[in-house]
């Protein structure tokens, strides 16, 4: 699975798309869920974090999912985006991921 994750990280993510709910569903969906709820494996194999979750939605912000998406998880689970995604990517997903109506835009 972590293979599959890093993949992504090899070519140019999103097609070059700037559009946050796009690049969700083409570079993050695959571990965390189209809706921002990873499956049963994904968390219990790689502990991949339940965005829709109330204790993450508390504290959320475009800075904080910027940064995540920039520099990857402490634990080095989760990739570094940066390289993969540019900068106006990575801030599209950000704000689409931080927005109060997340959790609505999934399938």
């Amino acid at each position: 699975m972590f293979a599959l994750v890093c993949a992504a990280c090899g070519a140019e993510v999103a097609g070059g798309s700037a559009d946050g709910a796009q690049i969700f569903q083409t570079t993050c969906a695959t571990c965390h869920g189209p809706g921002g709820k990873p499956n049963e494996l994904m968390t219990a194999r790689l502990g991949v974090r339940d965005l829709t979750a109330p204790e993450f939605r508390t504290r959320a912000s475009v800075g904080l999912v910027e940064s995540q998406v920039r520099n990857g998880s402490k634990n080095k689970l989760m990739p570094a985006f940066a390289g993969a995604l540019n900068d106006a990517q990575i801030k599209a997903v950000a704000a689409y991921v931080a927005s109060k109506e997340f959790p609505a835009h999934g399938p």
